[in-house]
């Protein structure tokens, strides 16, 4: 497949000189010097753990694009493959996914139960918090918020790993501060993310002189225009056009990544903010000397432009073509980068949720039915409707996603009756598959089976928490995205119960690691034990919900830590 077209100039132009590198990294060989060992149980521990996230990068993704890969996405192809890894859970968001990934935790132990949840004794008008913030930050809302990994309830790998050794070295980057905060933790040493003016990070924390020259560098990829990218030719058959319910002269499938100088937005939802991400993070390694030490370090990368063009464009249009094949040549980029340190790296790359094609698309894409939510599904719009019927106290109810929340002002015999009328309306809609009370999901015990036997309820119990989750949640029908009117940059989602959200690859690769597939379920809060295993790092398993997967093939077992 022709790569070179679909080339992000971040790397070259942009990022180069921080690297101390004249040309692309691909001129680099990547498994150059002696002969390589195969790792075996008794393999010293790696000196170095990447853990990349690459956000809404499904299982039906990697499957539909993988004959195609060539590059980074090819190497870990070739090492340990398990094609069906799940985020159990049922609140597919990015918030929570992010959460489960380094902590071996669902969310209803994280506590990350959506991007967003109600607080209804904040202080705040609109009681909305955001997962990654400090609302007790004096001046700060929900729309301008104090980035924090204070809702995070457990520790991370990196958190556990710098409680063994101070000495130990951990890095977060990535295109969102929730997908920074949440694998990073409460303990990293640097954690930044992209933004309009190059890299940021907490308030009142300054950047490090590298991250610095990557966030110069950044902010001047971001200010050029980019005219936009050549199609490959095995890109042809996703350029369809596909009209918007609702927008008159909205298009996608077709687009380019052209923008105009500036537009950060455009920027975030194009293959270069991952080349972007990609660089900062080999230029961090490379000033921190990160693998080089007597410690093992983690380094850890957020992924967020499939994200973007998933939600602008979705999942099957030219534009995420384009993607795949970026991601795949940045990510061959930065490994290359790697294997010239002659550095011993464990990889491990999965993400936060998986996705499915905006509706218009679906149904001339053999999924007649694929529709969009119902705008009388609005929690404002109901909780009004039925305080005016019942004569309850405005407003009624608040909600975000799938959980919604009664007010507090409500009596114990008033709230009774707002949800006997509540709960059997939305039970007969015909958008709505099922419609759960906290009382229910309280009672119902985490699932330990394996994720794909899994029932609506464990799927919802896994993703609530007592004290963040909603007085119900609602469960929509496979195929109704919830977004009544397409707007720009806003055309597709997640956030299902369904597999379509849920399953998501997890990819283990290491140099001289033998490399095999595993079909059956997995999940995602398996990766912290798995990782801690091969660093001899101790857990105590009664407080993870995930279990070490051996990534060695035939008897030997590289769980031998037991975890």
């Amino acid at each position: 497949m022709e790569k070179t077209p679909v080339k992000p100039k971040i790397w070259t132009a942009a990022l180069a000189g921080l690297l101390c590198l004249s040309g692309p990294a691909a001129s680099l060989a990547q498994d150059s010097g002696p002969l390589v060992q195969k790792v075996t149980a008794a393999t010293p521990q790696p000196k170095l753990i990447v853990m990349i996230a690459v956000d809404q990068f499904s299982a039906d993704l990697f499957a539909e694009y993988r004959s195609h890969f060539t590059g980074g996405l090819a190497r870990l192809a070739s090492g340990v493959v398990f094609p069906s890894g799940y985020q159990a859970h049922g609140a597919t968001e990015t918030c929570p996914g992010h959460s489960t990934i380094l902590t071996g935790n669902h969310p209803a132990h994280t506590g990350i139960v959506g991007n967003n949840f109600f607080d209804l004794s904040a202080a705040r008008e609109d009681k909305r918090l955001y997962c990654a913030e400090d609302e007790t930050v004096p001046g700060t809302s929900s729309k301008d918020y104090a980035p924090s990994a204070k809702h995070l309830l457990v520790p991370t790998l990196g958190d556990l790993m710098k409680d063994r050794d101070p000495k130990a070295q951990v890095v977060s980057v990535s295109g969102k501060d929730r997908s920074a905060i949440m694998m990073g933790g409460h303990k990293a040493d640097e954690l930044m993310w992209l933004a309009p003016t190059g890299l940021t990070s907490y308030r009142g924390s300054s950047l490090s002189p590298v991250a610095q020259q990557a966030s110069a560098a950044i902010a001047a990829a971001i200010a050029a225009p980019e005219p936009g990218l050549t199609l490959p030719a095995d890109c042809a058959a996703h350029d369809i056009a596909i009209p918007l319910d609702g927008r008159k002269g909205g298009i996608v499938g077709t687009g380019r990544f052209a923008r105009d100088g500036a537009d950060f937005r455009a920027f975030r939802a194009s293959p270069q903010a991952d080349g972007a991400v990609l660089a900062a993070a080999a230029a961090l390694r490379q000033a921190r000397k990160m693998g080089e030490g007597g410690s093992t370090d983690l380094l850890i990368v957020g992924l967020s432009a499939t994200d973007y063009i998933g939600h602008g464009t979705g999942t099957e249009g030219a534009e995420m073509c384009l993607q795949m094949l970026a991601l795949d040549r940045e990510l061959g980029d930065f490994f290359a980068r790697l294997d010239a340190t002659g550095i011993d790296y464990v990889v491990a790359l999965t993400a936060d949720h998986g996705g499915h094609d905006l509706p218009e698309r679906n149904r001339q894409n053999g999924w007649p039915d694929a529709q969009r939510l119902d705008p009388a599904l609005d929690p404002e719009k109901i909780g009004k409707a039925v305080a005016e019927k019942l004569g309850l106290p405005e407003p009624l109810l608040y909600g975000d996603g799938g959980d919604y929340y009664l007010s507090r002002a409500l009596t114990p015999a008033q709230r009774k009756t707002a949800l006997d009328e509540i709960l059997p309306r939305l039970r007969a809609h015909p958008q709505i598959e099922a419609v759960v009370t906290a009382d229910q999901l309280a009672v119902h015990p985490i699932s330990k089976r394996p994720a794909d036997t899994w029932t609506l309820m464990d799927k919802l119990r896994a993703s609530y928490n007592p004290a963040r989750s909603g007085d119900f949640i609602i469960a929509l029908k496979p195929r109704v995205t919830p977004i009544p009117e397409p707007g720009i940059g806003y055309v597709a989602t997640h956030g299902s119960v369904w597999d379509y959200d849920r399953r998501v690859p997890m990819l283990f690769w290491r140099k001289g690691l033998a490399g095999f597939e595993q079909p059956n379920a997995v999940m995602t809060v398996d990766i912290l034990p798995t990782l801690a295993a091969l660093i001899g790092l101790p857990l105590d398993t009664k407080n993870i919900d995930g279990r070490c997967l051996d990534l060695l093939s035939g008897p030997e077992d590289s769980c031998r830590s037991g975890h």
